[in-house]
């Protein structure tokens, strides 16, 4: 469900700004050792951030729809598992974030990945039971496979490597289909970005030098696989007052730049780089669709 994902970038630009502040490079620099400080500020910020989330989601969300008793759904089937990838998304980027700032904290490794990788699948597992009390919508199964599917990306890249060389992200550009109905899909780029799934692509970028090993590739370089889908006006794939929806998934093939493996001795562009990572760097790609076309495009977002 998109609001998810909006939930996910909010969640992502208000922790990342408090942590990255401050203007002293020293502040920025990751603790050695457990500092208690830092941790206690970190645990209090990203709390006070996900019940204020919550609370907000309840008052401007939930509270326009009649409560339920708790119930189940299957919606494995719409929007082309587009909304399926923006679950697994934004728990895979608030696992990183969590992960990021009991790192710079100075907290053990084991804790940073069981009190920080999970906070993606914790703050969205609260969401999807609020779902299921909403007569609205209803707990679903798919999308807590999602939410798993994204920590345990980022877990166990941790475990096996201690470094992420596979990096989900996310791009997006304007289509036509958010103007045939914005109330569903988004009126302004501002809510097309978070609503319209014809715009969205998710990317899995994986750092080439990371498994080749050579001097002949740059660090940063990665080769990203898209996935994205066109011509949905709906969740379903029939809908009588909307039938001649051409629906079709688009898969990618692309390069692209892992931000944090830039070289750099500077924390505040260390900082910002993290930040900016979520984001797919626009470059010539490849796509193939559902229809057996092969499509070039020279930049593509």
């Amino acid at each position: 469900m998109n609001r998810f994902f909006g939930c996910t970038v909010l969640l992502l630009l208000i922790s990342n700004a408090l942590y990255s502040q401050s203007k002293f490079n020293q502040f920025l620099k990751p603790s050695d050792t457990l500092n208690t400080s830092r941790r206690n500020t970190v645990l209090i910020t990203e709390t006070a951030l996900a019940t204020t989330t919550l609370i907000g989601l309840n008052q401007l969300w939930y509270a326009d729809y009649p409560r339920s008793n708790f119930k189940t759904l299957d919606d494995s089937k719409e929007w082309l598992q587009m909304d399926k990838m923006g679950h697994m998304f934004s728990s895979y980027q608030l696992g990183r974030l969590g992960a990021s700032t009991l790192k710079w904290a100075g907290v053990s490794k084991k804790s940073q990945l069981i009190y920080g990788s999970t906070l993606g699948l914790g703050f969205l597992s609260a969401v999807e039971v609020m779902d299921g009390f909403s007569k609205e919508w209803g707990f679903s199964w798919s999308d807590m496979a999602a939410n798993a599917a994204g920590t345990s990306l980022h877990i166990g890249q941790e475990l096996l490597w201690e470094e992420q060389r596979f990096v989900l992200k996310y791009s997006f550009h304007r289509t036509k289909f958010a103007k045939q109905r914005p109330n569903k899909l988004g009126s302004g780029i501002t809510e097309e970005f978070l609503k319209d799934y014809n715009g969205q692509t998710y990317w899995l970028s994986a750092n080439i030098n990371s498994f080749l090993k050579t001097e002949t590739i740059p660090n940063w370089l990665n080769l990203a696989f898209g996935y994205g889908a066109d011509g949905m006006l709906t969740g379903e794939a029939y809908d009588p007052l909307f039938l001649n929806q051409n629906r079709k998934r688009q898969y990618y093939l692309s390069l692209d730049i892992d931000l944090s493996r830039i070289k750099t001795n500077s924390h505040v562009l260390k900082t910002l780089f993290d930040v900016f990572n979520v984001i797919k760097i626009p470059f010539p790609t490849i796509e193939m669709n559902d229809d057996g076309r092969v499509k070039w495009h020279y930049i593509y977002f």
